[in-house]
């Protein structure tokens, strides 16, 4: 009788949904840290080094340190768009996939990066504690006043799936639509979403909302700085649901008590969980715990992209969403 193959060794590293779970335990040994808080480095490595397959969230670095300490790894499989929390550079030199879970959260981060933008410029969150303060005792005409999102300009730094994402829900404002790439979208594109491609600093100076959607590289580490926030319009917004150190938060602190522009709206931090202690005390920011693909469909697509990426490479197929796909044919 043939002997009975056993299962890919997977490492997740943190609580998924139960069924995205239970789909990878019909397909590997499974090895769950089902704990609220990361493991530190010192027990990811533990549970990692003799795993084939690691299922991953931003909240864990994965550096040379795990590579080196885990030679059987094959794939380390991102619950995220994002992947500035991998060294790619050391997966591909041993060669280990990495891959990530792009499009499946695309309009649910979209949805919340506009719901930062409405609510900053209309106040809601001030409104809402206004109202719970017990300070609504009649109507008044000039209180809470905010600033129009209809017919202003959208400045969108970064016109990848989410930022055009924004640039769609713009149309039903009637907004213009300026946008910062490093690559142009093609002529159609710019047609359908009404868009115009321009430098940074005509963006900020012309844009009455900044909404960030670039990754994080060593070129946007810090991009929004106090230059670039004393070019935007004193009467502008920031929104900011991409990853935290592409805003110097310093420098946003001082911008939003100094007047240099009207508001903000930020699901992600620079030292996250970290929030600069000036953030907090401020009413014209809106502060989020990174929730912008927080909503229960979008989670579970999200983790359960992540786990067929992971079995795929396990079981010798080519996983649905590589970042490092050079990998691929050397294996």
């Amino acid at each position: 009788m043939p002997a009975i193959p056993s299962k890919p060794r997977v490492m997740i590293s943190r609580a998924l949904p139960e069924e995205v779970i239970a789909r990878a335990r019909s397909r590997a040994d499974v090895d769950l840290h089902a704990g609220d808080k990361p493991l530190s480095k010192t027990e990811l490595i533990a549970r990692v080094k003799d795993r084939e397959g690691l299922v991953c969230l931003i909240t864990d670095t994965i550096d040379s340190s795990v590579f080196e300490s885990s030679p059987g790894l094959k794939v380390v499989s991102n619950v995220a768009v994002g992947f500035n929390n991998i060294d790619v550079a050391a997966a591909t030199k041993r060669g280990v996939v990495v891959t990530n879970t792009p499009d499946v959260l695309t309009e649910t981060t979209a949805d919340f990066a506009w719901t930062l933008l409405m609510a900053t410029a209309r106040r809601l969150v001030e409104a809402d504690r206004y109202v719970r303060d017990g300070k609504f005792t009649q109507w008044e005409y000039m209180v809470l006043l905010g600033g129009d999102v209809h017919d202003k300009t959208l400045g969108i730094i970064g016109f990848g799936r989410i930022g055009r994402a924004m640039a769609r829900r713009a149309l039903g404002f009637n907004m213009r639509v300026l946008y910062q790439d490093a690559v142009a979208a093609d002529p159609a594109t710019e047609r359908e979403l009404r868009a115009t491609r321009t430098d940074t600093a005509t963006l900020l100076r012309d844009s009455d909302f900044v909404s960030i959607h670039t990754p994080l590289l060593p070129d946007t580490r810090h991009l929004i700085n106090a230059q670039s926030l004393r070019t935007m319009k004193k009467t502008a917004y920031l929104v900011n649901a991409s990853r935290g150190p592409v805003v110097d938060e310093a420098a946003l602190v001082q911008a939003l008590k100094e007047g240099w522009i009207a508001g903000a709206g930020l699901d992600v931090f620079e030292e996250e969980p970290k929030v600069h202690p000036g953030l907090m005390g401020l009413s014209n920011v809106v502060l989020a715990p990174h929730i912008a693909s927080a909503s229960s469909d979008t989670r579970i697509k999200m983790a359960a992209l992540a786990v067929d990426n992971c079995l795929a490479v396990l079981e010798g197929q080519t996983p649905p969403t590589p970042v490092n796909p050079e990998v691929l044919g050397k294996r």
